[in-house]
């Protein structure tokens, strides 16, 4: 299953892009998932089951989206 995932994560693939790199930022989130390659900056979108199953590592970027608001 996929963790919980925000725009601007970092998620390592198992296999390398035709590029060269094996880093993608996270762009879109819904039911499909935006990444953007950091190396050419080629945009895809996955399924997050696509996803669940390429990822090697997913780093988080940001803390939780509900840490800095006031009640």
């Amino acid at each position: 299953m996929l963790p919980d995932l925000l725009p601007d994560d970092l998620v390592r693939m198992r296999k390398p892009h035709p590029c060269g790199g094996d880093e993608w930022i996270v762009t879109r989130i819904g039911a499909d998932i935006g990444l953007e390659c950091r190396t050419c900056r080629h945009r895809v979108l996955l399924t997050r089951r696509d996803l669940a199953r390429r990822a090697k590592s997913i780093r988080h970027t940001q803390t939780s989206p509900h840490s800095s608001e006031t009640p």
